[in-house]
């Protein structure tokens, strides 16, 4: 039915489809900002003045830091797109930033998978998605393994109104699920995202290991960017934590909402929920926290949306799909 679709009309429909996303992004952004059930809007534009936020120098920092943390987010895309085509850095960010703005109605960003795949011709596609399920895992490998480390420190530094006995009990029975998990998955030809898991191992076996190790690296140094973030709106707010205090509730705070199926663009209220009980242990008041998230958001998820919506806008299929 598709090919018996005439060439202006399925422009058409394509225009219009890039045009939808790009009004809905901006709608719901908007939304989320000015009906902010957490947050008033009037009053976080006040506190922002009030604690200087606003000055030139903060401003040129808080930005550069989120310049950062999307500059090796970007590279570590290009990279390891290289192992099956060579790509530039701005196609790299196109492609990034592109298909960001396009998942942020999906939970967990699923729709970037699909999103980053249709920038290639159909024989590169399966391996794109490999690719970019490769790069989530790796940054959620180093959300868990810092936020473990942080969370073992939070409960042995707060007093938490734990039932270890229960919780020893829920440990138990997580280690006997993943092994009977890891047995399956031996004996039967288990999917992850469509891909047969034996697939996606022999795919990521053929990696070169100098690829895999830097694109690790680059995943930390995304994490401490993005975390450091967090700290310096901190200080701006004039909380008296100190960083290795600070990281130890961040580090738990990041590991809680990364575990947590969410749509992008309403996360910023389960964030600020989560992080106004884990700062309340510190005595910091929840309007900051409040306000450092709802900033988070904005520098991290809100501006590279915006210029994500010009990229979507721009999008063309590659040749060999529009000549099919």
């Amino acid at each position: 039915m598709y090919n018996t679709v005439s060439y202006k009309t399925k422009q058409f429909f394509f225009v219009l489809i890039k045009l939808s996303i790009v009004v809905a992004a901006f709608y719901f952004m908007y939304n989320k900002l000015v009906n902010n059930g957490t947050l008033d809007f009037a009053e976080f534009i006040n506190i922002l003045n009030k604690k200087n936020v606003f000055s030139v120098e903060n401003i040129f920092f808080l930005i550069f830091l989120s310049l950062f943390n999307w500059f090796f987010e970007i590279f570590k895309w290009k990279i390891l797109v290289t192992s099956i085509k060579e790509i530039t850095f701005f196609e790299a960010l196109q492609q990034s930033l592109g298909a960001f703005t396009a998942s942020l109605f999906t939970p967990n960003r699923i729709g970037e998978y699909g999103a980053k795949a249709v920038y290639y011709t159909k024989n590169y596609r399966k391996k794109v998605l490999l690719l970019n399920l490769l790069s989530n895992v790796m940054q959620m490998g180093v959300t868990i393994v810092m936020g473990c480390v942080g969370f073992w420190l939070f409960i042995s530094k707060y007093a938490l109104d734990i039932n270890y006995v229960k919780v020893s009990r829920y440990f138990i029975i997580i280690a006997v699920i993943s092994t009977i998990i890891v047995i399956v998955l031996k004996k039967t030809q288990y999917k992850i995202k469509g891909f047969p898991f034996e697939k996606i191992k022999n795919f990521i076996k053929k990696l070169s290991f100098n690829l895999k190790v830097l694109a690790v690296i680059l995943s930390f140094i995304r994490y401490g960017t993005f975390s450091f973030q967090f700290y310096f709106l901190l200080h701006l707010f004039g909380t008296p934590l100190a960083y290795y205090e600070a990281m130890i509730v961040i580090t738990t705070y990041y590991l809680l909402v990364s575990v947590a199926p969410t749509i992008y663009l309403f996360d910023v209220v389960i964030k600020g929920s989560v992080a106004v009980y884990l700062f309340s242990f510190t005595d910091i008041n929840d309007i900051s926290v409040l306000c450092i998230v709802t900033l988070m958001w904005l520098l991290n998820f809100v501006i590279p949306s915006l210029f994500g919506s010009y990229f979507v806008l721009r999008f063309n299929l590659p040749k060999q799909d529009v000549s099919c």
